[in-house]
């Protein structure tokens, strides 16, 4: 779907430079923007694999372990549903702490396991459970506290400073996150009353 509608706005694009006389700015970009792309990505890499390298030692040395445990105290409540001991919760814990640090290449890995084995949990299999979509929402808003992407690409664009995003982004992700959580509670209770 995202395919159309992205291909559905570049046909528009075009045509609207066509008819405005700007079609040499689309050939322009055309030319331009593969170098650029390329650019940005060997720039990036070194970002990546510091940052990378920083989670995989925190994780060697058992750093991740201890704050996905202590996180679990927290998340557990939000999925009643879950049994007490699923592993499910440890993969959960897992991608929020990295989502949090702004490692969402890493936290996809723990996300995955996480829908797998809660899936295995599921008793209709058909049907997406109430912890899978919880799950969804908290992945979807994904609070995150060092943005390291963001940062990485303000500092390739020569922002005076990098990281004065933080504060935003952990309001506006924590906001989101409240928002997505209380809607999931109020459907959850009107699905239950309509089935």
């Amino acid at each position: 779907m995202v395919n159309y509608i992205f291909g559905i706005f570049l046909i528009i694009g075009i045509i609207y430079s066509a008819l405005t006389g700007n079609i040499s700015i689309v050939n322009q970009s055309l030319i331009t923007s593969g170098t650029k792309a390329i650019d940005i990505i060997l720039k990036m890499i070194p970002l990546l694999c510091l940052w990378l390298g920083i989670m995989k030692i925190a994780s060697t040395s058992g750093l991740l372990t201890k704050i996905s445990k202590y996180a679990s105290i927290i998340i557990k409540p939000i999925f009643p549903d879950l049994k007490k001991e699923s592993p499910s919760i440890s993969y959960i814990t897992s991608n929020i702490v990295m989502n949090m640090l702004g490692l969402g290449n890493a936290a996809t890995p723990f996300g995955l396991k996480a829908m797998k084995s809660m899936q295995e949990e599921n008793n209709n299999k058909e049907v997406a459970s109430r912890s899978m979509i919880t799950f969804l929402i908290i992945n979807t808003a994904s609070v995150t506290i060092i943005p390291t992407t963001v940062i990485s690409f303000r500092l390739l664009n020569n922002a005076k400073d990098a990281t004065d995003i933080i504060p935003a982004c952990i309001i506006t992700t924590i906001l989101s996150l409240l928002i997505g959580l209380i809607l999931d509670k109020i459907f959850y209770h009107i699905w239950r009353y309509f089935d």
